[in-house]
């Protein structure tokens, strides 16, 4: 190793704390995204997983929550992995996708809310790691 390829690595506890968090917050997004791929191909395929004929506010069918799961896991997987290799525009994009997938899994709450609160929890943890990892780095 060059000392110059030395002097780009952060040694300190702070440094090792803030790659820590940020690996595990993008390999937690790429499971959270593989699990929104899965309910999105389940309510999609018209499972009997969900629960029929509940009535709330924002009802779609199942079609339609299938895909928004689907794109929703997809794109998590992408920025999970993004967030991985140290992508620079990943951490920002991970914050905004884990939040999306709250805001979707919240509304799905109804048709299967165990899984539903799993997964809104999984993203909470996500969002704590990109901010704890971006505000160590910004010192």
């Amino acid at each position: 190793m060059s000392p110059e390829s030395r002097n780009d690595i952060d040694y300190s506890t702070r440094g090792m704390a803030a790659d820590f968090t940020a690996t595990f917050a993008g390999v937690l997004l790429v499971i959270t995204g593989g699990f929104d791929v899965l309910q999105g191909l389940s309510a999609i395929a018209n499972d009997d997983l969900y629960a029929a004929g509940s009535e709330y506010l924002y009802k779609l069918d199942m079609t339609a929550w299938g895909t928004v799961h689907l794109i929703i896991g997809i794109v998590s997987i992408v920025v999970g992995v993004g967030i991985t290799t140290r992508a620079s525009w990943a951490p920002v994009c991970g914050m905004v996708i884990a939040g999306l997938a709250m805001l979707t899994n919240f509304a799905f709450l109804p048709l299967y809310p165990f899984w539903a609160i799993v997964i809104i929890a999984f993203n909470g943890l996500v969002i704590w790691a990109l901010s704890v990892q971006l505000r160590n780095y910004q010192r």
